[in-house]
């Protein structure tokens, strides 16, 4: 195995550890984007049920007759 061998299996093992590392990188980043939107959709969820909580109240015929009286 001569010098340039040597300089070559160097090279690739750079540039091997180098994939790993941002291969590495882009597995963490990938979890923690998958974590916050999975915080984001329970959050919506928690929004939508907020939100027709409202509904049920301002549609009820007893609130309609609330505002009707207060208006007069």
């Amino acid at each position: 195995m001569g010098v340039f061998d040597i300089g070559l299996v160097a090279v690739i093992g750079a540039f091997a550890y180098a994939f790993y590392e941002q291969h590495t990188k882009t597995k963490v980043k990938l979890a923690n984007a998958n974590q916050s939107s999975d915080d984001v959709r329970v959050q919506l969820e928690q929004l939508k049920q907020r939100v027709a909580t409202l509904e049920a109240i301002v549609t009820d015929k007893s609130y309609t007759l609330k505002d009707e009286i207060n208006r007069l």
